[in-house]
């Protein structure tokens, strides 16, 4: 899969700026069977995250879409639905700020949804999405809805990003449109998937920094600059010990794929995350201004990671791991894998491998 992946991206030589280039990407991807990765926790879990990776180097805007489309059908056949038809593209619409929610009316499996979703990726260009609704309980219950009907509008409002502009991540407003729920209340968060899930974003960023840091290792194997060099010293740190982070959370995922993943997925994400600031400073740093303005790819992928990133929470999510790990100091669910079979557990606040 690999393979063929990065073999499909070389030959898509078309500008992806606009959402619909994104989508007409995306359906040729399903076409081509490139966008049935394997689940998460299924055996193969690394390779699904470097499917993801491959993406994201090639094009941060484009893996937003792809990253949605792969998390739904993963979502779906995780809780036993069989909503997805052959070529359809999905979203996956789970936003949810105060000022946008989305509420489910109707018994049954087909209901009806009234109200305004935010951030809705792709939202022009898809044929469905899975999202984030909410009953009449004020239960969380996710939804699958066909987009090509008269009650789904999409709006312009809510996206002016300059990073990530493609994505046409805009307003969507449901007025009394049909839609099927997919799952039981509350399982969208409370599914062992979730956090797995949660992981693959992060494989999203890995794959943009490493394509951002191929220009400092090109420009050092070319002339040996020696802040240059140490800027590269740098960014290899950072990228070894987030690569051996998402590898042995593959891992741990594939021999516990049902087990809560919440802690290892929290720190990957931080590992990652941080990665990716560092990469971000350390090659614009040693490379200067050149590849920002000459580097069509390098300058969308410099400018699209730090909004993409911004999918974590920082200081929020860096708390909840804090918590975490402080309220459970000795509890077998806070050991993880960072060295193969060297299980590393927290105890009274030692960190001893």
């Amino acid at each position: 899969m690999s393979r063929a992946l990065s073999e499909f991206l070389a030959q898509r030589t078309q500008r992806l700026d606009t959402t619909q280039a994104l989508g007409e990407c995306l359906r040729a991807l399903v076409h081509e069977q490139l966008a049935s990765l394997p689940p998460p926790g299924g055996g193969r879990t690394l390779e699904r995250w470097r499917s993801l990776a491959i993406v994201a180097a090639h094009d941060l805007a484009l893996c937003k879409l792809y990253e949605g489309h792969t998390d739904a059908l993963a979502i779906m056949a995780e809780l036993k639905s069989s909503a997805a038809t052959p070529g359809s593209t999905w979203g996956m619409w789970a936003a949810e700020p105060p000022q946008a929610r989305v509420m489910v009316s109707g018994t049954g499996r087909t209901v009806s949804l009234n109200g305004r979703k935010a951030w809705c990726s792709g939202a022009t260009t898809l044929s469905h999405a899975l999202m984030t609704a909410w009953d009449n309980e004020a239960r969380q219950q996710l939804v699958a809805v066909a987009l090509d009907q008269p009650g789904v509008t999409v709006t312009d409002e809510g996206w002016a990003a300059v990073g990530m502009a493609a994505t046409g991540s805009v307003e969507v407003q449901f007025d009394n449109a049909q839609a099927l729920t997919i799952g039981e209340p509350g399982q969208y968060v409370s599914r062992a998937g979730f956090w797995q899930g949660g992981i693959g974003i992060a494989a999203c960023w890995y794959g943009a920094a490493n394509s951002i840091a191929e220009r400092l290792l090109n420009a050092c194997a070319q002339r040996e600059e020696p802040h240059a060099l140490a800027h590269l010293g740098a960014v290899d740190a950072a990228l070894f010990s987030a690569g051996q982070a998402l590898q042995n959370a593959a891992r741990a995922i594939d021999q516990a794929p049902l087990a809560d993943a919440e802690l290892l997925a929290r720190r990957c994400r931080a590992v990652v995350e941080r990665t990716t600031q560092q990469v971000i400073e350390h090659v614009g740093r040693a490379l200067g201004a050149g590849p920002y303005c000459k580097d069509a790819q390098f300058a969308r992928l410099m400018a699209d990671l730090p909004v993409f990133v911004r999918q974590s929470h920082a200081e929020r999510d860096l708390a909840a791991l804090g918590q975490l790990l402080a309220c459970s100091p000795s509890n077998p669910s806070t050991a993880a894998t960072h060295t193969q079979g060297m299980p590393r557990t927290v105890s009274k606040g030692s960190w001893s491998l």
